[in-house]
């Protein structure tokens, strides 16, 4: 896939039983929101140092697709995808209830440097590939989260459909396409693992 990385389109909400644990409304629409690129930074066993003194700060670990070709009207997922791999969403969790109190972006919680990092890309022939198998986060050896697509509110075709309407779709964005259950705290020292069914894909330690 293209190496340098554009848009980072981000879905929240989009598994029934995360949004659930955390109070929310379960979306009738995909909720979309940005991450900057700058945020991106590779899960290869490196050492990330997040924000500290800011609260709650919560793992999310999320199936991330890559856009191979720029989006034209009526044009499938299978098509303008081209890789897949997985990341995880940091969130500032206190930061981010306030901003919401606000009515304030998410900026702040979710876009800091370190907030997105995302595994190896592996190449996607077509979306079957995707419902093989589950991907699960391990958090110091013990398994935290586990999620499929056949879980997902809103499908990855539609999720594509949806952000190239109203936003565009290029080659170079990728999406994040959301958590499911399970997400937690983060504190110095944990280490987390993402798999792919069980073949480990990527891996951090927290500063």
């Amino acid at each position: 896939m293209n190496t340098e990385i554009r848009n980072v389109y981000c879905v929240g909400r989009n598994y029934k039983l995360h949004a659930e644990e955390l109070g929310n409304d379960v979306p009738t629409e995909p909720m979309i929101f940005l991450k900057p690129s700058h945020a991106v930074v590779p899960l290869d066993g490196a050492t990330l140092e997040l924000p500290q003194g800011k609260g709650d700060i919560h793992f999310e670990a999320e199936l991330v697709v890559a856009v191979g070709r720029n989006y034209e009207s009526g044009m499938s997922a299978d098509t303008c995808l081209s890789a897949f791999a997985f990341g995880i969403d940091f969130t500032l969790r206190d930061v981010q209830s306030a901003l919401k109190k606000k009515g304030h972006p998410w900026t702040a919680a979710k876009g800091f440097k370190s907030a997105a990092p995302v595994t190896p890309f592996l190449p996607l022939e077509n979306l079957d590939i995707l419902g093989q198998q589950d991907f699960s986060l391990l958090k110091n050896g013990q398994e935290v989260q586990r999620g499929h697509i056949k879980d997902m509110i809103f499908s990855i075709e539609n999720i594509v459909e949806y952000i190239a309407t109203h936003y565009g779709l290029g080659e170079g964005d990728i999406i994040f396409t959301g958590t499911p259950d399970g997400v937690g705290p983060t504190t110095s020292g944990d280490r987390f693992e993402l798999f792919w069914g069980s073949d480990r894909q990527g891996s951090c330690t927290i500063a």
